[in-house]
């Protein structure tokens, strides 16, 4: 296949470099602009270079800028220069920023993402490859596809072992570079029965007959095409005079032996990133790669830019003093000449409601200071976290948007799940029973369906009464699709019969369960499975907080029916993940929790290791904040529809005191009546670096802390004990009575409001 580069430039066409071009420093003027750090990265040019870059240093602004110098000092033509970036979008930002400072279009570069340039090199090169140029790259879904066909063709139970698990397994091979015949003893296991290896020989052998390839063939599947034809390999060495590769904390074992190929002529390999950002170790990404940089190329130089530019001294410092506790890092310190800036503020909760209620409440106090909603952003470990966020916002009706995902009702695992639920309140909700019936899989496709709405047509029935109808035999439909349907359908009127003595929360844990659900998510071993499983459990933990099954879908129906969401002016809610990146005026950072932050299933799986990258995930939801910096935590949370008590988290106890200010609300977790938060969380004096606070709340959080192990969480008691007969205070309903006590859930006749079941935490008592 022929090359696709654009037309030359002129600058393109030069045999050597134009002694009309500028080559010194001093004579480039956008070179002043940069500090010294960055000066020194952009004209180290000879060599391997690791730009140790940390949050908000202008890194983006260096890499740009050495890319620009190569070009207009004459040291290279653009299609000497390879640059890799891990997203299009930041492909894009480069182009664009080195074009303004050039003054003319760059073309003929490669530029792209690690799978972008790999895809246009063996597209070149597809018969080495068995390929035809034109090969197709399949996505998650075709991939999977074609290895539970294989599965079906050896007759392997794709329900004990699911494709999906598989093809993650395959794709980490893929990943530490590792054809079929070179998967290492130790990396196999008992999945399809030890076949998996053999499996992955059967796959790639279909891709080669389908003229496909998979993500992680276009890398491994490159590197390998460079190995195994020296004078390819010596062509592309040759041609890439300078390479640059962005975010290199997060390369996988392959993208590294591809860099290393590429650069073995030249030795010109410049790395940007951040060993204290690492924090996708969990898919792939290896974290030697640049904790060994020095090490694997031994004249490499480290340039560390610590000058940051967005953050606040009290933030940074506060950062700073908790990545310290880290041992696998390189080592820098970040440091802002704009000012201290306010304390970090710490809050612990009585309730993680009362928290949900005061992050709401602070919210409101910035906006009447000025700040914008969308300079507001609350960052979580967990999404699940997010619910009662989302509940505050919405019923103080400050909009708000989910970054990189949906809102909390709306995700595709919650909707399944009230799915269910509706089928139980109104059985001949056909919407609802199309959602659910094959979801797990049951065996019921779309030509059952088809079938039997035909025959509810007929009748004039729903679907669910045309199965009760097929159940009695006044409808026929296939046998194996009969059996099926008829399983779905008393397995749905056996959670109806408990509905009526069973709590709706306990009976959504039973449906999870019964119906195969939760297990359906639990054996998924994509990324984002974990979050999903969180997302159900955190479910059941809303609806605890209503009476009734009715009354808890009454509630998600309206709450969303009536919220306006505005994309221009509004609150973004993210994980941690998801946020890597941005930057807000305000950051707050809930649920800081043991056993939730640092979460307790990555430290059970990976021990140090994963806890080093959990403090590193708090390390950067800390550098996103530019102003203002809100952490909390709450003593008492729900865990599986449980009021559990939460120990906070050690990284609390890592924050340097000099840069903090402690906030500890007692009686009534700090709201008044009116809701409102009422300590002085907004412009807070700094604090003096000498002089460390000493403040009632951390005094206490390191007692509690000293006493000894504790289990993460622990069955949570009432803060204050409600009997029948009081009268108490809401700040939503107003006065009215207690008439039932049931642990931590009070029902209450309201003066004004009428019956209504709360939890104690929302209460005080009448003065």
């Amino acid at each position: 296949m022929p090359d696709i580069d654009p037309q030359p430039t002129v600058a393109q066409t030069l045999e050597r470099p134009d002694p009309k071009l500028p080559t010194r420093a001093e004579d480039l003027p956008w070179l002043a602009a940069l500090n010294p750090q960055q000066r020194l990265a952009v004209t180290t040019t000879e060599g391997a270079v690791l730009m140790l870059a940390g949050a908000g240093t202008g890194k983006t602004r260096a890499l740009t800028s050495r890319l620009a110098y190569l070009l207009q000092s004459g040291r290279a033509r653009p299609q000497e220069i390879l640059a890799v970036t891990f997203t299009n979008k930041a492909a894009n930002e480069m182009r664009e920023r080195v074009e303004q400072i050039l003054g003319y279009p760059a073309a003929g570069w490669w530029l792209g993402t690690f799978h972008t340039l790999c895809a246009r090199l063996l597209r070149r090169h597809a018969e080495l490859i068995e390929r035809s140029p034109r090969f197709t790259i399949l996505d998650a879904a075709d991939q999977t596809r074609v290895l539970r066909s294989l599965m079906d063709e050896a007759d392997l139970d794709t329900k004990r072992w699911p494709p999906r698990v598989g093809m993650t397994k395959i794709q980490g091979w893929k990943d530490r570079g590792f054809l079929p015949d070179q998967v290492p003893a130790s990396s196999q296991d008992e999945f399809a029965g030890g076949q998996l290896v053999e499996l992955y020989q059967r796959y790639q052998a279909r891709l080669t007959t389908i003229n496909a390839l998979d993500f992680g063939d276009l890398l491994l599947l490159c590197l390998t095409l460079l190995r195994q034809h020296e004078d390819i390999a010596a062509r592309y060495q040759q041609q890439f005079r300078y390479i640059m590769v962005d975010e290199y904390q997060d390369t996988n074992r392959v993208q590294y032996q591809w860099l290393k190929t590429l650069a073995a002529q030249h030795g010109n390999l410049a790395c940007v990133g951040d060993d204290d950002q690492a924090i996708y170790g969990w898919r792939g990404a290896d974290l030697s790669n640049i904790l060994d940089f020095e090490q694997d190329f031994p004249q490499a130089k480290t340039i560390r830019l610590e000058e940051n530019y967005r953050s606040t001294g009290h933030i940074l410092a506060a950062a700073n003093g908790l990545i310290d506790h880290n041992r696998n890092r390189l080592g820098k310190t970040l440091f802002s000449t704009s000012g201290l800036g306010e304390a970090v503020q710490v809050s612990i909760h009585h309730h993680y409601l009362d928290e949900a209620r005061a992050i709401a409440g602070q919210m409101e106090g910035l906006q009447q200071l000025g700040l914008r909603l969308t300079e507001m952003a609350v960052l979580t470990r967990s999404s699940a976290t997010l619910r009662s966020i989302e509940e505050q916002l919405m019923e103080r009706g400050l909009p708000y948007v989910i970054y990189g995902g949906s809102r909390f009702y709306e995700r595709k695992e919650i909707g399944v799940a009230l799915g269910y639920l509706r089928l139980i309140a109104q059985p001949n909700d056909d919407l609802a029973f199309e959602r659910v019936v094959n979801v797990p899989a049951r065996g019921i496709g779309n030509t059952t369906l088809i079938q039997l709405r035909q025959a509810a047509r007929e009748h004039g029935l729903s679907l669910y009464q045309s199965v009760e109808r097929l159940l009695r035999g006044e409808i026929d439909l296939p046998s194996r699709s009969a059996k099926s349907l008829v399983g779905f359908f008393r397995q749905v009127e056996s959670w109806r019969g408990r509905s009526a003595t069973h709590p709706h929360p306990e009976l959504m844990e039973q449906i999870l369960e019964e119906s195969g659900y939760i297990d359906f998510w639990q054996a998924q071993r994509t990324p984002d499975a974990p979050g999903r499983v969180e997302n159900l459990r955190e479910l059941i933990n809303a609806m605890a907080e209503f009476e009734t099954l009715d009354a808890f879908l009454e509630h998600v129906s309206l709450v969303f029916d009536s919220y306006q969401e505005s994309r221009e002016d509004a609150v973004r809610l993210s994980t941690i993940h998801a946020a890597k990146g941005l930057e807000f005026d305000a950051v707050f950072l809930p649920a800081w929790e043991e056993g939730a932050f640092p979460s307790q299933m990555t430290q059970t799986e990976r021990g140090r290791e994963g806890l080093e990258e959990e403090r590193r995930l708090a390390y950067v939801a800390m550098t996103r904040a530019r102003q203002r910096l809100f952490i909390s935590a709450a003593n008492t949370r729900l865990v599986h529809g449980k009021m559990m008590d939460a120990l906070p988290s050690r990284f609390l106890d890592e924050l340097p005191a000099a840069n903090t200010l402690w906030f500890e609300p007692s009686g009534f977790s700090g709201l008044g009546p009116s809701g409102s938060w009422t300590a002085p969380i907004i412009d807070a004096h700094p604090l003096p670096a000498q002089e460390p606070p000493d403040s009632p709340g951390r005094r206490r959080l390191i007692a509690r802390r000293q006493e000894g192990p504790a289990p993460v969480f622990r069955q949570s008691l009432p803060a204050e004990t409600f009997r029948v007969g009081e009268r108490v205070f809401h700040d939503k309903f107003g006065y009215g009575k207690i008439e039932a006590v049931d642990g931590p859930k009070l029902r209450i006749l309201f003066d004004k409001a009428g019956e209504k079941r709360v939890l104690d935490s929302y209460l005080q008592r009448a003065k």
